[in-house]
């Protein structure tokens, strides 16, 4: 007699279900990284945007301005996918704050950005992450 029965057993289904399992593990805060990272990139631009147009309002009247809405933002004072949110302080020069807004909240380790009317790049409420790490 002959037995032709085919397919999976418990055990082999287990054992796929598991590597399955750990190749998520593995995988899922890599990916929450990259997201945090790409949305960062948006804060990046949006802030160098904004000093651009800072520039360009000094030049056109002389003196900087505090209030986001003369820049003209395409999004008014939020970041294209609304990650961030502008605010400006110091009128004699400036700085640039993009504060995180919903999701990327969650990006606690490089926090919320600033850019300042020098260049120099910086971090708030930030945990553990560096200018450098975080400005890349």
């Amino acid at each position: 007699m002959r037995n032709d029965e085919q397919g999976f057993t418990l055990i082999e289904l287990m054992i796929v279900v598991a590597v399955v399992g750990i190749l998520a593990a593995i995988a899922y805060p890599s990916y929450l990284e990259y997201v945090l990272r790409s949305r960062r990139a948006e804060g990046q631009a949006f802030l160098n945007e904004a000093a651009a147009r800072m520039e360009r309002y000094r030049a056109q009247n002389g003196i900087y301005t505090v209030d986001t809405s003369k820049l003209n933002m395409p999004n008014g004072n939020k970041s294209e996918n609304g990650y961030y949110q502008l605010s400006i302080t110091n009128t004699d020069s400036y700085t640039l704050t993009a504060t995180r807004q919903g999701a990327q909240v969650a990006d606690k380790k490089c926090g919320n950005l600033t850019l300042n009317a020098a260049g120099q790049k910086g971090l708030t409420n930030n945990t553990g992450g560096t200018v450098a790490s975080c400005w890349r």
